[in-house]
This record gives C-alpha cells, structure tokens and sequence, in this order.
C-alpha cells in the first residue's frame, strides 16, 4: 500500500507544500552484503589527509582574540582539611584576568591532584605562575591508596559520610549448591588476581575552550558525547541554556570524555569572570592526576570441574578500586563468557584516596576476562586438558567456537607446550588464548539529517561525534550506497550539538545507533527524489527505478530517464531535507557480538622480559560497514591490551599518597616495537602464521545476523588474557597479579623455585 508523505514541489514556477504517494516497500534491510559496492570494503578515512596535514581543528587548535588559559592549582596530599586559602597574591599578578577558589576554607581534599583552585591568564606561563602564588594551608590526614589495606575496618575512613567505612556496595549472585559443587569435582582450582588499575592516556588531554556572546555559550569540547555536554552546561550553576559544542575532530576518549568535567564548569566560570574566552584545556600531569580511571580489582576465584572437563562451580569475590569517588565497575557479566552450572559471585567496592573511577574501553570486561581465563587454564593444567577443548567442552555456541579454531590456527595452536613450563633453557614460549563477549547495540537517541541542494550537492549533518575511529566515512557511504553514488559525492558535517541530537560514543553503540538513522534518511531522500523523478519523467512513483551512478528511470526502460543533476534541478529553490531516526529502524541494528584473542610470547627468565612475538585477534560485529576500519579497531584493541598486559601500570606510594609515575616516562605505553612491529593483514581462506613469523592480526568475520553492532570494545577484552595465559604456558606459573612485568615475572619464577 503507498504511503503519504509531504514535501515542497515547484508548479508553474512557484514552490507549493503537497502530500504525495510513494510506494510502501519492504522494510528497510542493508541488502546482501556481496551486492554492496561501498560497504563492508575498505575505504580510507576522508578525514585522513586533514589529520596529516594539520587542517584539522582539534579543541587544542582554536585560538580565539583575547584568549584567556586556565589551570588547575592541585592538592600535593591525599587527605587532608583546607583551612586557609587566599588568592589575592595569584589576582594581582599582570596578566591574570580570573580566579577562583574551588575548595572553601574547612573543605576536604580525598586524593593527590585533586583541584583546589583555578586561574584564567593571558598566557599559559602567566598562569603556572598564578598558581604558584596562591596560598593554601592544609591539615594533612591519615590515607589509604592500596585497595587491599583499605578493606581493613582499622583503615582511614575515605568518605567521612559513608556508613560502614570503605568497603562499599555489597552484591551477590548465586545459583545451586556451591558447596556440594566443589566436594563432587575431580579438580578444583583456588587463587587470588589483580588486574591493575589504568589510566585512559588519551593523546589529546581533557579541556574545552569556551566563549561567551551575551546569554550564548560556545563550546569546542574534547568529548565523546557532544549532546551530553551541552546539557551539563545547561545545568551548571551559572550556565544557559543557549549552548552550542563544537567537535570536530577529538584525540580519543575511551570512555572517560562523557561530560563538561570539572574543566569545563571552571572554564565556563572562568570566561565569565574574566570577560574573555578561556582555553581550559588540561597539561599531562593534570591529566593523569585529576582525571577519571579505569577501574582495578582483587578477586579470589574458585573453579571446580568434572574429570571430563565440565565446569561444575565458580565462587568468585571481587574487590573493585573505585577510589574517592564510587565502588568502580561491577564485574559479573564479564565473567560469565563460559558459565558453570552452579556459581556465586560477591561483589565489593571499596573506596580510597585516589581520584574516582570512569568507564575505560569495555569497562570491567579486560578485568574480568584475565582473572577468569587465568583461572581456566590453570583448572585446565590440574585436569591435564587443553585449555582450548576445555573451553569448547563446556560452551555450545557454534559462532564462538569457530572463532576460537580459526584464531587457534592461525597462531599456531598446535605448537603449544601441552604442559605449561616444559620448555628448557633461558628463553621460554608459550601460546595462550582468552575470550570477549559484549553488547554493542543500539539506542534511540540519534538522528541524521541529509540535505540535496538543487545543484545536486549532497550534505549529511548529525551532532554525533568522531572519536577518529572513522565516522564520517560510514556517514557518506551509507548515503552513497543508497543512492547510487560515491563517497566523494557526499559531505559529512558532524559533531555539532545544533545538528542534535547526537548519540554518546560509548559502550561501542555509537555505529549500531547512527547508522540506521543515516540509512533511514537516505532511504526518505531517495523516496523523495523517486516521486520528482516521476513528476519529470510523467509516470508514477512506483514505475521509476534509481541505478547506479544516480540516475532514475522507468523500469524496463533505462533509456528513458533523468540523470541526478536533472532530477536535482526539478528541486524547489532550497532544495529537499529528510531525517531519519533509529527508531524508525531499530531492525538494522543486533546486540551481542564474540571475539578471541590468541598470543605467543617469549619469556626471559633471566631478566623477566616478556617480549610478544604474535598476536591474533578474531571479533565478529554483525554487518561490517567498512573492513578498514573495522580492522583497524580489532589492530587497536590489540595493541591497547599489549600495554595493559605488559606496561601499564598506575604506581601509588603508600607512604605519602601520591603516585608516581603522572607522565609517559614512568607510566609505560604500548609502542611499534612491543607490538611485534608489523601490521599483518589476512583475507579469507585465513592461513597459518610462521613459527619465526612476528606481528599482529585482526581478523573481522560476518556475524550471521546481518544487521550492525559494535566492534571498538570487545577487540581489548581478551588481549590481556591471552598474553598472560602465553606466559604461563611458556613459564609453567601464573603472573597473578597484572601487569607482568619483568619484576613480577620473576617474583612468580621464584616462588615456583621455592615450591619445586
């Protein structure tokens, strides 16, 4: 049955607004991914040549006439009372424009780097110097940093407000007899992990620069939710509600750039009091020191299994660090990727004066996947069971279990040690596995606008943000794919909240959400434009066909036709505008995608060098909207879990409360040379790599469901796993407390000594 829509059409030279007939089609799908000429192929960003040319404005790139820097005056300690803090030497100074105290005479500071004050100067030097000349007087307090003295009911109680001391938010799940599990099982396994708490190291640091024109605010924020910020503006003490945020382009966020931050509120603070745009954005020590991070957890993990291999029982306790702020991520569905029969899970966050806790790419997730897939293989070794078949024993989806052989053999599985540490000599390898699950659907919160001009020119708009993981190039490809044309024949304009609203980059949504809203506009455009044609062409809607190239004509007659300029030109003098919502086609979206990762390392047991030699990662994430990009995320992941396997490692001093390492000297990130080196790229039939040969593969397969989902997140989720069940296999003991570093690896070489 036609449906009705409305639009403006020009009649005897004058544009009128009519209700016309289009044809009902079927549902909107993407089509038989082999029929697709732009999606699902890799296609380079368009934005790529303005990143390396530097044409590209980031926050850190806008100057603006009279612009003000703001900075942050920190706390040195990790508790303590302000009892006096005066300012009036920072204001005096020339140059300084604005400041503002942010902790009051009688306030509390919980963590190292907290901020207490802020400036605005005319330049960012005159600024360092009005920090140096406030003056604070502290009454420093008893601190805990360790997650596991903390839990101590004699520690120093963090949060002077929150009953029970620092152990917070209880939680258990539970299913059958745990007890009777464990006294039936042929093998039980019992130990305490770490996995280590991380810092989100964005190469472009968190900030905003902001202006104000009367009751206006404009904002160029370094965030992953442009829609987002723009309400917390909204809602701040001396904000508007007349906001506009600017992103362009952004350096990363990871989950810890949902919100305006305490940068944002003070810089907005700040403009306003100085009379002047103020550039907030924060230096590498601010960075690290005030910000949000990534969660870290204690877990004392026991398994039990059959002869056979069946898993019969987990009893899992998690300790999550979530520092000042709240009780961290809670880690149960991450365990869960192969589930016991029987289980229980007690969860716990516990709180310490460190800075608060942010979502940090598959929040929980890496956490959980190197404690539980730690603990399989070592169940696995007592059972003297292939780590590989114990997993395929005791999961039954056919999708997960193909990745799992197709990353097997690629790496190599069947070179693998059968007991873990049999190796002789100095330099020892291992190959190990681990495994990921996420969600990665998509929400209603996202819209997509596309606009053809007369002269044939096409322009999208979507406040949606880039977090330079390629959204531009799925943007004009959808559009292009659906009306017949090229990616150089669209223009993606994003990242403005005025185009809103917007979707959140987060929980890897972002693609699942926006793509269907791009899809559904195209699709109304190409509606659109059909009923036009057929008005140029005198026929009805439903006889006109659109072919590649953008050329519309009647069925069963290409001959008789209009090309895409002559269709445009019959547009009224503004042309046509058409958006598209995901609600209005939630059916192009899935939820839930698998992936694995494996790795063979090599292990100095002289000096505990951990050097990875291959890594192999296999991430389904539905429909593939462009296999570069899709390949470069899982290539990412990779090498993100590289640095949290072996080199990231937030370091906290015990004696005074501050960490030490706030930097990229101590604070170690994964680099070419940790990564193999080499990019290895493989298209199906996937072979096996070399014993000798080195580097990283990302393998992205078609999950069978043929709609979109996420991919970013659950290519890091099983990295780590992999890389520390490697050592294990090479070395023949657990590094149970993440990162392995070389210190550890040979702490855990010498407690193996000791028991043999």
């Amino acid at each position: 049955m036609p449906k009705k829509i409305k639009t403006v059409v020009v009649e005897n030279g004058f544009e009128k607004e009519v209700e016309i007939e289009v044809p009902d089609g079927p549902p909107a799908s993407w089509g038989d991914p082999r029929s697709l000429r732009i999606l699902g192929k890799r296609n380079p960003r368009p934005d790529g040549p303005d990143k390396v040319t530097g044409r590209a404005k980031y926050s850190s790139d806008i100057v603006l006439p009279g612009m003000c820097y703001g900075r942050f005056l920190m706390s040195p300690y990790a508790a303590a009372s302000v009892t006096g803090i005066d300012i009036s030497a920072a204001e005096r100074i020339p140059g300084v424009k604005a400041v503002i105290a942010i902790v009051q005479n009688g306030g509390q500071v919980m963590y190292h780097g907290q901020p207490v004050a802020c400036v605005a100067a005319m330049t960012p030097e005159i600024a360092e110097d009005a920090i140096r000349a406030i003056r604070v007087q502290y009454v420093a307090k008893p601190f805990v940093v360790d997650v596991v003295k903390a839990r101590d009911s004699q520690a120093p109680k963090v949060r002077a407000e929150m009953m029970g001391g620092n152990v917070q938010y209880p939680g258990e799940n539970s299913k059958g007899d745990v007890e009777a599990a464990f006294r039936g099982a042929a093998a039980v396994h019992h130990a305490v992990y770490e996995a280590q708490t991380r810092l989100h190291c964005c190469l472009e640091t968190h900030g905003q620069t902001v202006k104000w024109d009367g009751d206006k605010l404009t904002v160029w924020a370094s965030t992953q939710f442009v829609s987002g910020v723009q309400n917390d503006f909204r809602g701040m003490p001396g904000g508007t509600k007349n906001v506009q945020v600017i992103t362009e382009h952004m350096g990363g966020g990871f989950g810890s750039k949902f919100g305006a931050g305490p940068e944002g509120l003070f810089a907005m603070q700040l403009a306003k009091k100085a009379n002047a745009p103020v550039k907030f954005l924060l230096n590498r020590a601010e960075e690290q020191l005030a910000n949000y991070r990534g969660p870290g957890v204690v877990a004392e993990v026991k398994l039990a299994a059959a002869a056979d291999g069946t898993l019969l029982a987990s009893d899992v306790m998690t300790w999550n660090n979530g520092g000042a702020s709240n009780a961290g991520t809670p880690l149960d569905q991450g365990f869960y990727i192969i589930e016991p029969q029987v289980r229980r899970a007690k969860r716990y966050g516990v709180l310490t004066n460190t800075g608060g806790t942010a979502a940090l790419r598959a929040p929980g997730h890496p956490q959980a996947a190197v404690i539980y897939d730690m603990a399989l293989d070592a169940l696995a070794a007592k059972l003297r069971m292939d780590p590989l078949e114990l997993r395929k024993r005791n999961h039954n989806d056919q999708v997960r279990v193909s990745e799992w052989e197709l990353g097997a053999r690629v790496i190599g599985w069947n070179r693998r040690q059968e007991v873990p540490g049999a190796a002789t000599g100095t330099h020892k390898r291992g190959i190990g596995m681990g495994s990921a699950t996420w969600g990665g659907g998509g929400r209603k919160s996202a819209t997509c606008t596309v606009h053809v001009r007369k002269d044939g020119s096409i322009l999208a708009t979507s406040a949606v943000q880039d977090l330079g993981t390629g959204v531009r190039v799925y943007v004009k490809g959808i559009i292009a794919e659906e009306l017949g044309l090229e990616l150089k024949d669209v223009q993606a304009d994003i990242g403005n909240s005025d185009f809103g609203p917007g979707h959140g980059s987060g929980g890897s949504t972002t693609t699942a959400s926006v793509a269907p809203a791009i899809k559904m506009s195209a699709v109304r455009v190409r509606e659109l434009l059909t009923a036009t044609a057929a008005r140029g062409l005198n026929v009805k809607p439903e006889e006109v066909e659109l072919a590649v190239g953008g050329k519309f004509h009647v069925k069963g007659n290409p001959a008789r036709g209009l090309t895409w300029k002559q269709v445009c030109a019959l547009l009224p003098a503004a042309g046509l505008k058409a958006t598209g919502d995901w609600n209005d086609a939630s059916d192009l979206q899935a939820t839930g995608v698998r992936g694995c990762t494996f790795a063979e390392v090599e292990v100095d047991t002289e000096t505990g060098k951990v050097t990875v030699l291959k890594v192999v990662g296999v991430q389904d994430c539905g429909l593939v909207l462009n296999r570069l990009q899709a390949e470069n995320q899982v290539t990412g992941g990779i090498i993100q879990g590289i640095g949290t396997a072996l080199l990231e490692d937030r370091r906290m001093d015990n004696i005074t409360g501050r960490m030490l390492n706030p930097n990229f000297e101590e604070y170690k990130l994964c680099g070419s040379f940790e990564a193999g080196g080499v990019n290895i790229t493989m298209d199906p039939p996937y072979r096996a790599m070399g014993a000798n040969e080195r580097g990283v593969v990302a393998i992205v397969v078609d999950n069978p469901t043929g709609k979109v989902s996420g991919i970013g997140e659950p290519a890091v989720i099983g990295v780590q796993s992999a890389i520390a069940n490697a050592i294990y296999n090479a070395i023949g003991v657990q590094v149970t407390h993440q990162p392995a570093t070389p210190d550890k690896v040979l702490e855990a070489l010498q407690k193996k000594g000791a028991r043999a």
